[in-house]
C-alpha cells in the first residue's frame, strides 16, 4: 500500500494514509465510521488499488455488498490480483445470487489463490450450498485434507466450527458436539463462539457473575429499575463522543473538497465528470 500512495503528491498521501489508518482501527468496533473515513480517502485517490480495497472492505462489513463487490472487481482489476476472489463471492452470496457464488468456485481463480484464499472459497462455497438448503452438500463442501489435518493454521478454528455448525443444521448433533470441540482446541484467539455452542449443546446456562440478582430483582420478582438520571448521564456521554466523531470526519470532508468519480469500466456506478480541482491533484490537467 505505501508504494501504491508514493504515486501521490506528499500532502495529498499523507490525507489517504490518514483515513485508511482509521479504516482499519473502526472496522470491526464501528464499522459506519469506518465506512464515512473509506468515501473520504476514495474522494481522495480513486485511482489506488488499496484505496479502492479498503472502500470495499468498509462497504462490506456495513452489508453494502453491491457497492463492496464494486470495489472489490476496481481493486482486482488494477491489481490483477485473485486474492480479492473469495470476498468477491461472498459479496454474491449478500445480493441474494449463492449460485453465482457457487459458480465463481469452479473458475480458475480458485486455483490461483493460496492455501488460506482455497479455504476461505471452501467456507463460501459451503455457504452457498446452505443458502439454496442443501444441508448435506455443504457438508461435503467442507470435507477436505485441511478440515481432517491435525496442524492448527490461522483457519483452522473457522473451518472446524463452520463444519460443526451445518453438521447441527442437519441434525447430526454428537458429529457436531465433537466438531464444536475440535474448533475450540484450534481457537486460541476466540474468533469463534465454539465454548458457547458446545455449551448450549449441553443445555449450560451462563449467568453473569459481576451482576447480583438481588440488585436487580426483588425476592417477590418486583424488578428494580436503574437510576434515570445515571442512565441519563451514560446517554450524554455517548451522544458527546458521537457528536465529536461527526465533526472530525465531516471537518475532515470539507478540507478534500474533491469531486467524487470512478473508473469508467465499473458498471456500478455511473462516471461523474473529473473535476479541475480532481485533475490538478492528480497531474491530469494540461
Amino acid at each position: 500500500m505505501r508504494q501504491e500512495l508514493l504515486s501521490l503528491p506528499k500532502g495529498l498521501a499523507e490525507e489517504v494514509s490518514k483515513n485508511l489508518v482509521m479504516v482499519a482501527r473502526l472496522i470491526d468496533e464501528d464499522p459506519e465510521q469506518a465506512y464515512a473515513y473509506s468515501r473520504i480517502a476514495l474522494r481522495l485517490a480513486s485511482r489506488v488499488a488499496a484505496v479502492r480495497e479498503a472502500a470495499g472492505f468498509a462497504a462490506y462489513a456495513t452489508q453494502k455488498y453491491s457497492e463492496a463487490l464494486a470495489e472489490f472487481r476496481a481493486a482486482k482489476r488494477m491489481t490483477g490480483s485473485v486474492e480479492l476472489w473469495p470476498v468477491m463471492a461472498d459479496c454474491e452470496r449478500g445480493l441474494g445470487r449463492p449460485e453465482r457464488a457457487l459458480a465463481m468456485a469452479g473458475e480458475p481463480e480458485v486455483q490461483k489463490l493460496d492455501k488460506a484464499g482455497q479455504v476461505e472459497m471452501r467456507l463460501v462455497a459451503a455457504g452457498a450450498r446452505r443458502d439454496q438448503g442443501q444441508l448435506e452438500a455443504a457438508i461435503v463442501t467442507l470435507q477436505s485434507p485441511e478440515l481432517a489435518s491435525n496442524a492448527v493454521q490461522p483457519w483452522t478454528a473457522r473451518l472446524r466450527y463452520a463444519y460443526a455448525d451445518a453438521l447441527l443444521a442437519a441434525g447430526r448433533e454428537d458429529e457436531a458436539r465433537e466438531w464444536f470441540g475440535k474448533a475450540l482446541e484450534a481457537d486460541k484467539d476466540g474468533a469463534t463462539d465454539a465454548s458457547d455452542r458446545l455449551a448450549e449443546l449441553d443445555g449450560v446456562e451462563f449467568v453473569d457473575a459481576a451482576i447480583d440478582p438481588s440488585d436487580d430483582e426483588d425476592r417477590d420478582g418486583t424488578q428494580n429499575f436503574v437510576d434515570d438520571d445515571d442512565e441519563d448521564e451514560d446517554e450524554d456521554e455517548d451522544d458527546d463522543e458521537d457528536d465529536e466523531d461527526a465533526a472530525e470526519i465531516a471537518a475532515a470532508e470539507r478540507a478534500t473538497d474533491v469531486t467524487e468519480y470512478y473508473d469508467e469500466d465499473d458498471e456500478e456506478y455511473e462516471p461523474l465528470e473529473q473535476s479541475a480541482a480532481d485533475a490538478e491533484v492528480r497531474g491530469d490537467k494540461a
